[in-house]
Parts: C-alpha cells; structure tokens; sequence
C-alpha cells in the first residue's frame, strides 16, 4: 500500500505532465498565434477607425460646403428680396410725390371750397330758421288777426243792433209825440 501511495501519485504525475507538455509546446505557438491576430485585429480596427474618421471628415466637410453654399444662396436670395423691397419702396414713395404733386393744389381748392360751402351751409341753416320763426309768428299773427276781426264785426253788429234799436227807439218816440 505504501507503493500505491506514490505509484498513483507519480503516474498522475506522469499523466499531468504529458498533456502538460502537450499543452506547453502548443500554449506559446497560440499564444503567439493569438498576439498576431489581437494586433492584427487592431490594426485592422485602427484602419477601419482611419477609414471612417477620413469618410466623416470628408462627409463634413461636404456637408460644410453644401451648408456655405446654400447660406451663400440664402444672402444672396435675401438680398434681392431687399433690394427688390427697396425698389417697390422707392416706386411707391415717388408715386405718392408725384401724386401730392399734381393733387396736391386741387386738394387744397377743393378743401377752400368745402370751407365755402360750409360757410354758405351754415348762413342757409341761419336763414331757415328765422324764416321758420317769421312763419310761425306770421301765423299766430294771422289767428290773432282773424280772431280780432271776428270781435270787430261781432262788435260792429251788436253797434249796428244797439243804433237800429235806438233809431226805432226814437221813431217811436217821434211817433208818439
């Protein structure tokens, strides 16, 4: 038994040692194999890195130059829309002068007629109503007059009545006698 105790250990030993050594030999040929491909793979990614930065560099500065152009375009655009708003503003203002120009005079005698004829407006309404005023004083007038010679021809009647009255009065009187 004391055998067994270091036979089976030796043999393990053994054993661990073979695949050991199999391992070994192979471990650094992969290892090295496994560095190549890591710092292949990083090269590559480096180069893939490189590509793409230099892609999207170029992409801005493609986009740059597509945004200066079409901000290039945009001034230039905004600038005929103001130079084209300043000309409508200068038609518009010398349309105006030249209308002031030629209206401006016929305004002014129309507004010195408008003046007159409010004037001339005014004296009518002022004559209007004092002719109203005369013909409303005209007509209580005439009513007073008429009333007045209702009560003198009343009065002359009952004058008329009264004489006639005293004429017989006195015929009587003469005939008595």
């Amino acid at each position: 038994m004391n055998k067994a105790y270091v036979i089976w250990p030796v043999v393990g030993l053994l054993v661990f040692g073979a695949f050991y050594w199999n391992f070994n030999k192979t471990y650094l040929e992969r290892q090295r194999k496994e560095e190549v491909r890591k710092l292949e793979e990083k090269k590559e990614r480096i180069l893939r890195e490189a590509l793409q930065r230099k892609k999207a560099i170029e992409d801005a500065i493609e986009a740059q130059n597509i945004r200066i152009a079409a901000r290039a375009a945009k001034e230039k655009r905004e600038e005929e829309e103001k130079a084209a708003r300043a000309a409508l503003i200068d038609r518009r203002n010398r349309a105006f002068d030249d209308v002031n120009k030629r209206l401006r005079p016929q305004l002014d005698r129309l507004k010195g007629d408008a003046e007159d004829v409010k004037d001339q407006i005014a004296k009518l309404e002022l004559d209007k109503t004092q002719y109203l005023d005369e013909e409303a004083f005209l007509r209580t007038y005439v009513r007073q007059a008429e009333a007045n010679v209702k009560t003198y021809l009343n009065l002359l009647d009952q004058l008329a009545a009264v004489e006639k009255a005293r004429a017989e009065a006195a015929a009587a009187k003469a005939k008595k006698s």
